[in-house]
């Protein structure tokens, strides 16, 4: 009896959003996407009941921004267990260890989702309870304790069903924008939690958020409010380009931006041709980051975890090696955690310009550990995000069989495609995985507006193009209903 037989009576139950028997019509898309996005931005603000007045030290640190949570809220989590969960089903699934088929058989489908489902209600568990009940991450409040009668476990156990509901929450209305919306939930709330950080940063006052926006900052220069000091001196220099001036962040932000819309236009197109409707013509792209940044959300998650782990043993374990980690503040100022750890901001490794924890040759090391994790991760995870997500050479191959198109010149045949495209994903896979993981280190050294990290500004603006793309895409089908007969409901 293998493992499907045992595990289909609860993989086969796992609730689930349904899915639409038709057509949606566009309108209706935006409007399930408009709630869904209203009811994150709700949930966000969301305070767990019983925590502590000061909500203690965020677990997450600087990956929060593309794990699009709330510190301290009832989406403490954010999309975190959904990201771990899908390294898991993909490490799995590359090795071939689960023997499912989820491109032709739908029960295998089935059993696929489900099984995705359960990992995440398992990472909810194995990540919300570390957060309550080991280190200082969310501590319970002794007066909502003595108020309840319950002592601080039972306030802790309350947060942590609070925290368990928010992960199947999101989980929830993740599945039905995938299903009944625009795009992927994942994307939809790395976008708002990224452009609510960008908005601040650039228009912020020191009122509404932690620092000065970019135009407040200037606006306080001109008027004389704010001085950079003689701009020639090495301290004017640095105060006009990292300081109120923020210079380098505002060029680090557009420059990602141009650099991820032009790597987004050049693609290799290959032509094709409708078998049985002459003078339909189209063409297939071979996206330069044809992968897209998604995987770079996988690659974090990971960093996130290792770093997450070196926190809990380091709250945990008193006698904890140096070798292992050194810790202030909660964060790694030494040992193999410290060199495993992502650089975060240009204060993390400018020593010139700032006062990071290390020597500079250990500064260097941990910037090639970080450049060289992100490069072959970005890769790595590229490689496995095709291939489980039907964008690989075979895949494709069928999609565009089953459309009813083909290559003119060549033989109509989904093996014959493949070879042709062969040729073009496996390579520009793994050069845009790399590209993009080089990108976002570059980013994060250099800093960006709103200090969000590089990857977050990466997958912010490759995932609003896209969604570009998609709402140009359900528009043109609206306008054309025969297209959408031509390549499929």
């Amino acid at each position: 009896m293998s493992w499907k037989e045992t595990a289909e009576p609860v993989l086969s139950r796992m609730p689930g959003v349904t899915r639409p028997e038709g057509h949606v019509p566009f309108r209706r898309k935006l409007t399930w996407t408009g709630g869904v996005l209203v009811l994150y931005f709700f949930l966000t603000n969301v305070f767990l009941y019983g925590l502590q007045t000061g909500g203690g030290s965020d677990a997450f640190g600087q990956f929060r921004s593309i794990l699009a949570g709330g510190q301290g809220t009832i989406l403490q989590l954010g999309i975190g267990p959904i990201v771990t969960a899908s390294i898991i089903l993909q490490l799995l699934g590359g090795a071939d260890l689960l023997g499912l088929d989820t491109e032709n058989d739908p029960r295998d489908q089935v059993l696929y989702q489900g099984l995705q489902k359960l990992l995440v209600v398992v990472m909810v568990c194995l990540t919300g309870l570390p957060m309550v009940f080991a280190g200082d991450f969310l501590p319970a409040s002794p007066q909502v304790a003595q108020s309840l009668g319950i002592g601080l476990a039972g306030v802790k156990w309350l947060m942590f069903a609070q925290i368990f509901v928010g992960g199947i929450l999101i989980l929830f209305m993740d599945e039905v924008i995938s299903k009944w919306g625009v795009g992927s939930g994942i994307g939809l709330f790395i976008i708002a939690g990224i452009s609510q950080r960008l908005i601040g940063g650039l228009f912020g006052t020191p009122g509404l958020t932690n620092q000065p926006g970019f135009f407040y900052s200037w606006y306080s220069i001109i008027v004389g409010e704010a001085s950079l000091g003689p701009v020639l001196s090495g301290q004017g220099l640095q105060a006009l380009l990292i300081g109120p001036g923020q210079l380098l962040f505002l060029f680090t932000t557009v420059f990602i931006f141009v650099v991820v819309v032009y790597a987004e236009s050049v693609r290799v197109e290959i032509p094709l041709s409708h078998a049985r409707v002459k003078g339909a013509r189209g063409r297939f792209p071979v996206k330069l980051i044809y992968a897209s940044v998604l995987p770079m959300i996988l690659v974090r998650a990971l960093q996130t975890n290792i770093q997450f782990l070196g926190r809990i043993l380091n709250a945990q374990w008193a006698g904890m090696p140096e070798w292992l980690g050194i810790y202030s503040s909660g964060q790694p100022v030494g040992g193999l955690f410290y060199y495993l750890a992502p650089i975060y901001n240009f204060q993390d490794w400018m020593w010139f310009a700032a006062n990071p924890a290390g020597e500079p040759w250990q500064i260097l090391i941990r910037i090639s550990v970080d450049l060289t994790f992100m490069v072959l991760g970005g890769a790595v995870f590229a490689i496995f995000w095709v291939e489980t997500t039907g964008m690989g050479p075979e895949s494709t191959a069928k999609q565009i069989q089953n459309s009813g198109m083909q290559i003119p010149g060549f033989r109509q045949s989904p093996g014959v495609i493949e070879k042709v495209l062969e040729r073009y994903i496996p390579q520009v896979t793994v050069i845009g995985g790399a590209l993009v993981g080089a990108l976002a280190v570059m980013a994060n050294m250099l800093g960006t507006i709103g200090q969000v990290s590089g990857t977050g500004l990466l997958l912010t603006v490759s995932i609003t193009y896209k969604l570009y793309e998609e709402i140009a895409e359900e528009q043109m089908m609206e306008m054309h209903p025969m297209m959408r007969q031509m390549f499929g409901d």
